[in-house]
């Protein structure tokens, strides 16, 4: 049998939600310099749990679904680093420039076929 909620806890964290987007509207508009994105993710990650948290039920939940969670934030990290490796390291690899010249004398040959 499910457990019911009370619609009080969805009240409440429906006014935390709209009280943290309070906050997040207003850092836009403060600036704290280097910590202003700092102070953002920190409300995001606050926001976040919260949602976690009481809308999906995971708070007082079977070990299964916390177990769930976790594997989920896990993921995140090996599915992103693919994306952020190659997002830093574009320079490492120098380019081949004999595939260059390559390329670009095989675009004027087949030009030249063309105009024949």
């Amino acid at each position: 049998m499910e457990k019911l909620v009370d619609p009080k806890i969805y009240f409440r964290t429906c006014a935390a939600l709209l009280a943290l987007l309070a906050i997040t509207w207003a850092i836009a508009y403060v600036d704290l310099g280097p910590f202003n994105l700092i102070v953002a993710l920190a409300v995001a990650t606050t926001k976040a749990i919260v949602i976690a948290l009481f809308f999906m039920h995971i708070k007082g939940s079977s070990r299964l679904l916390h177990l769930a969670a976790v594997a989920g934030l896990l993921w995140l990290p090996i599915l992103t680093s693919p994306t952020l490796g190659d997002y830093f390291t574009p320079g490492w690899v120098p380019l081949n420039r004999w595939l260059h010249l390559s390329a670009s004398a095989f675009c004027r040959q087949h030009s030249e076929t063309r105009r024949s």
